[in-house]
């Protein structure tokens, strides 16, 4: 790992490994556990927005790392088990070595339930509760290798936060991530599971996802994690003119359900291109 990603990224498989054969505390707790702090309430998105508050990369300081021993899943950690799932993603035509390294470095582990925890690094949607998955890791990986298209992603907006792995995987693709999630719950959790990797470069939100963040507008790229009848409006007019749309558009049928990619070209024109059959979850405007 390099040292600047290093400083964006400080945790890495390899000292979870190290950190969970030491018994202390409970599956995913953290000793020294970052804050998340709540921005000043304001009108964004009909929600509220909480960032991962920026921490100095203590990568030498083994006691600050998070303690994440799940029973069983002792070998997850492992450099082995990375990289064969980074090698399934290469084999499936994933080719971006920012995503590849994200795909790596991101303990997908640490994002689902510990009863799942063997399943992690399968090629499988999981589910987190309130009838929603965390994605399958080939549809991740291709989704923001789309969106980034080679190039240098400086703001991304995330529709659906889930529990946050796929905003993990933002973070390390992009400066700065925006991610919207609309079940409380879920926005809760996806703070507890970014809370311990400290990774300073993403702003979660509890909003509605269909409204965007017009105030942070224009983003590079935009990842809607969800399956609407189209992509809304709102969303296509913030994506900056150059950026890049991936989402999943059509019925709550699995075999509607398309893998889109939308480019801004100009201030009115927009160019679709459907892709790859998928299945998302609906998406819904309000919050719950």
């Amino acid at each position: 790992m390099t040292s600047e990603r290093a400083k964006r990224f400080p945790l890495e498989l390899a000292d979870l490994k190290r950190e969970s054969r030491k018994p202390q505390g409970h599956a995913g707790e953290s000793r020294k556990p970052a804050t998340v702090r709540t921005e000043p309430s304001r009108a964004v998105a009909r929600g509220h927005d909480a960032r991962v508050e920026r921490h100095p990369a203590k990568t030498a300081d083994k006691s600050s790392a998070p303690n994440v021993a799940l029973n069983g899943t002792l070998a997850l950690t492992s450099e082995r088990v990375r990289e064969r799932m980074v090698e399934r993603l290469r084999a499936n035509g994933v080719t971006d070595p920012r995503v590849l390294n994200a795909m790596s470095v991101v303990p997908r582990h640490m994002f689902v339930d510990p009863g799942l925890a063997t399943q992690a690094y399968e090629d499988a949607a999981l589910p987190i509760g309130h009838h929603q998955t965390i994605s399958k890791p080939s549809v991740v990986a291709r989704m923001i290798e789309l969106a980034a298209a080679g190039r240098k992603l400086e703001r991304v907006l995330e529709i659906g936060t889930g529990c946050g792995y796929q905003a993990a995987v933002l973070s390390q693709v992009a400066r700065d991530v925006y991610s919207i999630e609309r079940i409380r719950p879920l926005y809760e959790r996806a703070k507890t599971n970014l809370r311990p990797l400290r990774v300073p470069n993403i702003r979660l939100h509890y909003g509605d996802g269909r409204v965007g963040l017009p105030s942070v507008a224009p983003f590079d790229a935009i990842v809607i994690a969800a399956a609407g009848l189209d992509v809304p409006q709102a969303l296509l007019e913030q994506l900056a003119v150059g950026g890049r749309l991936v989402a999943p558009v059509g019925a709550q049928s699995g075999q509607a359900q398309v893998l889109t990619l939308v480019e801004r070209l100009g201030p009115s024109q927009w160019r679709e291109s459907r892709l790859d059959r998928v299945f998302f979850v609906p998406l819904k405007s309000g919050v719950i």
